[in-house]
């Protein structure tokens, strides 16, 4: 059977005019997800604002009560209903006898259990005999404050509009459509997807129009001796095309330097590789959650990591400071028996470490944390949501020098950097960096 090479075209076309309008779907549907994204903000919003009161549905400052809670209840107690320590908070006001009650409850919890008070006995009780902290120094304004947060933070989460016309979440924790409440771009997974499409259609089509040109050539008649015009066989034809495309001259070089380029940058991809440790996550002795401490209960890094403040090393905590909640919580889990066991052989537990410079290279903890207020976020990325830690930043020499570049001393108030705030205002309109007090220079971090 002949096939005409016409037809092929008319089908090629048709094909290409598919390809298009679907490589036009893409774009139109990855800009759709975008203005559905933004729809569903001022859908949020679009309705009559729901006023929330600052103070929360204590009657007390949630701010200031959530810092309050923050710092002295969240080891012991959660917002939620669920039981750390003690009991969960959530309807804690409703529960209690009165919030007088509280009052006195939070100041001298052990003065009403020794009065008898029947309802601290039975808590008391209930939980084990666990002697709660008592607070004298919190105020009625404090314990009111720390009420109000815990009613506003265990509070369904409702959509309000702030006076710029944006939507938030609150209640129940919830964040704003700004911080991942509710996204106004399409994910990353979904964009990568369609740009991975994208690009498998048009490789695709390439190869259909090679295939095309190949199948032309193949079916194009030849002038034979005496004038007459022949179809050779198919499988002949093909053969010469294929025997042609590769044994062109451009087109093999074309293939010979992307080859040579694909290699090149593997090669040097992997030569700037070698010793750095990014995405390092190596298992542990004990599968310790700094998701559930740092992140659920909002322990202070500082609590743990008690160099961090004052010396070279942030330090790996001792085991006497995880029996300082362990000695009563979920004392019968396996991996809590594990501290209790190296304790008892007095051994140290043998932390794998993650975060590693090399010998040749300098860094002090208290210098940036304490003089510098650099956040454990900015080199450990966020950690509070780790359940295993793992190395994010590369911590090379360039990731270094490139935040000295970019980071602005702070000089507020302080007399150490009046004169050379002045100088370098002599020279630049540009905010002090750590690059021009010396953050550049070798001797800095090699010596």
């Amino acid at each position: 059977m002949v096939i005409n090479t016409l037809t092929i075209h008319l089908k090629m076309s048709r094909l290409s005019k598919v390809y298009g309008v679907f490589a036009l779907s893409l774009a139109l549907l990855l800009n759709g997800s975008q203005l559905k994204a933004q729809d569903s903000v001022a859908a949020a919003g679009g309705g009559p604002a729901t006023a929330t009161p600052a103070g929360g549905g204590g009657g007390g400052d949630a701010e200031k009560g959530k810092t309050l809670f923050t710092n002295n209840c969240a080891q012991c107690h959660a917002v939620t209903e669920e039981v750390v320590v003690g009991p969960g908070l959530k309807g804690i006001q409703q529960r209690a006898p009165s919030k007088d009650w509280l009052h006195k409850w939070i100041r001298n919890s052990s003065a009403l259990i020794a009065a008898g008070d029947p309802y601290a006995v039975q808590v008391y009780n209930k939980f084990n005999k666990i002697q709660m902290s008592n607070f004298p120094n919190l105020t009625d304004a404090d314990i009111d404050g720390i009420l109000a947060y815990i009613d506003q933070a265990s509070a369904p989460a409702t959509a309000t509009v702030d006076g710029d016309g944006k939507a938030q979440v609150r209640g129940g924790g919830g964040a704003s459509a700004e911080n991942g409440g509710i996204s106004s771009s399409p994910s990353n997974l979904f964009t990568f997807v369609l740009v991975a499409l994208l690009v498998v259609m048009l490789l695709v089509l390439g190869v259909l129009l090679v295939i095309v040109t190949i199948l032309s050539k193949a079916v194009t008649p030849v002038a034979a001796g005496d004038g007459t015009q022949t179809v050779a066989p198919l499988g002949q034809r093909l053969k010469e095309g294929l025997s042609g495309a590769f044994n062109n001259p451009t087109l093999r070089s074309v293939v010979i330097w992307l080859f040579l380029l694909v290699v090149a940058k593997e090669s040097i991809d992997g030569l700037y590789s070698v010793g750095i440790q990014q995405g390092y996550a190596p298992k542990q002795p004990i599968a310790y959650s700094h998701k559930l401490h740092a992140g659920q209960y909002k322990i202070d890094c500082n609590y743990c990591h008690t160099g961090v403040n004052k010396g070279k090393s942030a330090t790996i905590p001792a085991a006497n400071i995880c029996m300082n909640c362990h000695g009563v919580i979920k004392k019968e889990s396996p991996e809590i028996q594990k501290i209790y066991a190296a304790i008892e052989q007095n051994r140290p537990i043998e932390w794998v470490r993650v975060h590693n410079l090399p010998d040749l290279a300098y860094f002090n903890h208290a210098q940036h944390v304490n003089v510098g207020n650099v956040q454990c976020q900015t080199c450990h990325g966020e950690i509070e949501k780790m359940e295993v830690v793992e190395q994010r930043s590369s911590l090379t020499m360039g990731w270094c020098i490139d935040c000295h570049r970019k980071t602005e001393v702070n000089t507020k108030d302080n007399a150490y950097y009046d004169k050379l705030v002045a100088l370098h205002r002599k020279e630049s309109k540009e905010p002090l960096k750590v690059a021009n007090i010396g953050g550049l220079e070798c001797s800095k971090c090699h010596y």
